[in-house]
């Protein structure tokens, strides 16, 4: 257990609490809130605009479950006009305010390529409504071991920003403005062969080292893409560190619900998890759709039925944020829609 954290549920800003909560200060390593000037907005609107299944559109209330949330792997589609926008925006921020309107989170997927400026981040903060909320993926040069190699062939290269401390302090300067609405800070692995990890032992003992010098009260969360990783002792160092896991539902990984049915009494423990919907063969499915993401090409209703389930049974233990990519069905709204009316049935209105 890190240093300063009480055993019983994370000590960070709960999700009842987190809209609630305006800028925020680091005080030597625990993240300190400061009091909103304001209290928060409430999220307004309607369902999905323009879906063609001729299906009922969901409500906000859908996506935006104080004990759960419904969004996407990014939002910046000319494609899905007019499922969700009116209109062709030049910005991916110009997509935020109406896409808020039917979702109450998104995943922020461009920061992984790197380290955002803070005018952007101000700006995707003055385009949601302060009940809104995103998950955010850290820069890759964080996570990756080695750098990318260009041929199988080439030599590996140590990457020496891997796991620096230094490197993801300037990241959460850089995304401080937002970070009371940040529901995950996200580190996505790459699938790491022999060369550049030994094993899940020593993986767990350079991520716990990292974890112990960052500031508590964030709200972190790894993503491993390694199945081997995913046993017992991984769940229970994510339950002493106080971290999520991120569940990745993607080619060459293990079905979601089967890992959470396994370890199902130590991931109780957690305090949130991320479930993120990627999808098979991505070469197959852009040439499905063409790269035009506003129909399913890939229905999978039974997965679908598996995920909400395990959803619901993750209610009033945890809060669940899910995003979905469009690799995953083909249309990410249409898919989010359809889990959002499976878990409902489950759950009940909030």
């Amino acid at each position: 257990m890190r240093p300063g954290v009480t055993a019983g549920p994370f000590s960070r800003p709960s999700r009842h609490s987190r809209d609630a909560l305006g800028p925020q200060c680091f005080a030597g390593r625990v993240w300190c809130p400061r009091p909103a000037r304001h209290p928060a907005a409430p999220i307004v609107g309607c369902g999905l605009v323009g879906l063609r299944s001729g299906i009922a559109s969901p409500t906000i209330h859908r996506m935006n479950n104080p004990r759960y949330r419904i969004g996407t792997c990014s939002w910046n589609y000319d494609s899905w006009v007019p499922l969700v926008y009116s209109r062709v925006q030049p910005r991916a921020a110009d997509y935020l305010g109406e896409y808020a309107r039917h979702f109450g989170t998104v995943e922020i997927d461009s920061w992984f390529y790197r380290i955002p400026d803070k005018r952007s981040v101000l700006e995707y903060a003055a385009a949601v409504p302060e009940s809104f909320s995103f998950t955010c993926k850290v820069p890759q040069e964080i996570t990756l071991t080695h750098h990318r190699q260009k041929k199988k062939s080439d030599p590996l290269e140590f990457n020496p920003t891997f796991l620096s401390k230094d490197r993801f302090m300037q990241f959460l300067e850089s995304i401080e403005p937002l970070l009371p609405r940040i529901d995950a800070i996200m580190f996505e692995f790459e699938y790491l062969n022999k060369q550049k990890m030994a094993g899940p032992q020593q993986f767990m003992e350079r991520m716990g080292g990292f974890l112990r010098q960052l500031p508590i009260g964030l709200p972190y969360a790894i993503e491993p893409r390694n199945k081997n990783y995913l046993g017992a002792d991984w769940f229970w160092f994510l339950a002493q560190h106080k971290t999520a896991h991120v569940f990745s539902q993607k080619l060459y990984m293990p079905n979601i619900w089967e890992v959470y049915q396994q370890h199902r009494d130590i991931i109780h423990q957690h305090d949130r998890t991320v479930i993120r919907l990627m999808g098979g063969d991505r070469k197959q499915i852009e040439e499905k759709t063409g790269n035009q993401w506003d129909r399913v090409v890939e229905p999978r209703d039974q997965e679908k039925e598996k995920i909400a389930g395990m959803v619901a049974s993750l209610v009033g233990k945890m809060f669940a944020i899910l995003s979905i990519n469009n690799h995953y069905e083909g249309c990410a709204p249409i898919t989010a829609r359809d889990l959002a009316e499976m878990i409902e049935k489950r759950v009940g209105k909030p």
